[in-house]
C-alpha cells in the first residue's frame, strides 16, 4: 500500500512539472510541428506513467484520464485547438482543463473569467457528490445482485453488465469531477453521458449520448482532421465515412490499453475488433441513411431503430468483450463496493460540516 501511494505521489508530481513545462514553454512555441515537437516527450511521459500504479480501480482511472484524455487535448494544444487553446490565465486551470474527463459549461466560463458575478446561494454540498451518491448506491446493489449470477439467464447478466459499466463510468466521473466543483464554486459541468437508452440509431448512441467527453476528444482529434482530408480525395458527400471508421479504431487501441492495465496480460485485440465492427456498422448505417432516408426511400420509425442499436450494441459486445463473457467480478469491481461507501461517508461529513 505504501508503495502503491509513493508511485502516485511520484505520478503527480511529474505530471505537473510535465504540464508546468507545457504551460510555460510550449505555449510560447508557434504552433503545430515546433509545438508538437517540444510537447511529445510530455505526451510519451504520459502514457507510460499510469503503469506504475498497479490497483485495478487508480490504474485504469488513470490510464484514462492521463494517457488518452489529456494526451489528445495536448495534441490538440499543440495545434491551438480544443479545451487547451488559449491557455487559461490560471496554471491550475490549465491541470484542471488537461486532467479532467469533465467539461466546462460555456455560461460558467464567464465566472471563471470574472465577467459574470458569483451567485453564493449555491448549495454548499455539490451537485456531483449527490449524483456519486446516487451510482453508488445503484452499484452496491448491482455488486450484490452478482451473489445470485447462478440464477440469472445469460440474457439478464448482459443487461446487468451494461449497467455495471455505465454506472461505473458515471460514478468514476462524478468522483473526479467532484475537487473541481470544490474548489470552483459557482461552476456547472457539461453531463458525461445524454441518456445512452433513448439513443435512436448507432451513430446517435456513440456521437451524441455514450461518454460524451470521449466523443468530444475523439471527433476533435481524429474524425475531424481525417474528414476533411478524405473531403479532397472523395468528396464532401462521403467524407465521413473513413472518419468514422478511424475514429472507432482509435477508439478500440485506448480501450485496449486500458483493459491491459487492467488485466496485465498479453491483449487478444477482441476489445479493439468490437470497435472496429461498430465502426464498420456505424459506416454501413450513415450509407443507408444517405441513400434512402435522405431521398425519403424508407424510414425506419425511432421505436424500432433505437431497441435494434442497442441490441446490436449489446450481442456484439457479449461476442467481442471478454468481460461480458465471464464473471465480471474476477476483474475487481467486487472491492468496488468499498470505494462506493467511501464516496457515501465522504458525502455525508460534507453536509454535516457544512
Amino acid at each position: 500500500m505504501e508503495g502503491e501511494l509513493n508511485n502516485l505521489i511520484k505520478l503527480w508530481v511529474l505530471t505537473t512539472f510535465s504540464l508546468s513545462y507545457s504551460y510555460h514553454i510550449s505555449a510560447k512555441i508557434s504552433k503545430g510541428f515546433p509545438r508538437l515537437v517540444s510537447i511529445f516527450p510530455v505526451i510519451f511521459l504520459l502514457s507510460i506513467l499510469p503503469f506504475n500504479i498497479h490497483g485495478f480501480h487508480l490504474g485504469a482511472a488513470h490510464v484514462f484520464v492521463l494517457s488518452w484524455m489529456a494526451n489528445f487535448k495536448l495534441l490538440l494544444f499543440a495545434f491551438d485547438r480544443g479545451p487547451l487553446s488559449p491557455p487559461p490565465e490560471n496554471f491550475i486551470l490549465f491541470i484542471l482543463a488537461a486532467c479532467s474527463p469533465f467539461k466546462i459549461k460555456e455560461n460558467s466560463v464567464k465566472v471563471l473569467k470574472g465577467e459574470t458575478p458569483f451567485q453564493g446561494n449555491e448549495p454548499r454540498v455539490p451537485s456531483l457528490i449527490l449524483e456519486a451518491l446516487n451510482k453508488a448506491s445503484l452499484l452496491t446493489l448491482l455488486f450484490y445482485s452478482y451473489n445470485f449470477k447462478h440464477y440469472f439467464h445469460k440474457h439478464v447478466l448482459l443487461i446487468l453488465y451494461f449497467f455495471h459499466t455505465y454506472l461505473s463510468i458515471q460514478f468514476l466521473l462524478a468522483v473526479a469531477a467532484i475537487p473541481a466543483q470544490i474548489c470552483l464554486p459557482g461552476v456547472e459541468l457539461e453531463p458525461q453521458f445524454n441518456e445512452p437508452v433513448r439513443a435512436t440509431s448507432l451513430q446517435d448512441f456513440w456521437g451524441r449520448r455514450w461518454n460524451l467527453r470521449v466523443s468530444e476528444a475523439l471527433r476533435l482529434t481524429i474524425y475531424s482532421p481525417i474528414k476533411t482530408i478524405s473531403s479532397r480525395v472523395i468528396g464532401s458527400r462521403w467524407a465521413s465515412l473513413p472518419a468514422v471508421f478511424a475514429t472507432f479504431v482509435t477508439s478500440g487501441f485506448m480501450h485496449e490499453l486500458i483493459y491491459y492495465h487492467i488485466i496485465r496480460k498479453k491483449p487478444t485485440w477482441e476489445i479493439t475488433w468490437f470497435f472496429v465492427l461498430q465502426g464498420v456498422l456505424v459506416d454501413i448505417e450513415i450509407f443507408l441513411k444517405k441513400k434512402l432516408v435522405a431521398t425519403e426511400k424508407f424510414r425506419l420509425h425511432e421505436a424500432i431503430s433505437g431497441p435494434l442499436a442497442l441490441a446490436n450494441i449489446a450481442l456484439t459486445a457479449h461476442r467481442e468483450v471478454p468481460a461480458t463473457r465471464g464473471d465480471f467480478r474476477n476483474l475487481g469491481p467486487g472491492k468496488y463496493s468499498t470505494h462506493c461507501w467511501l464516496v457515501i461517508l465522504y458525502a455525508t461529513l460534507e453536509k454535516w460540516c457544512g
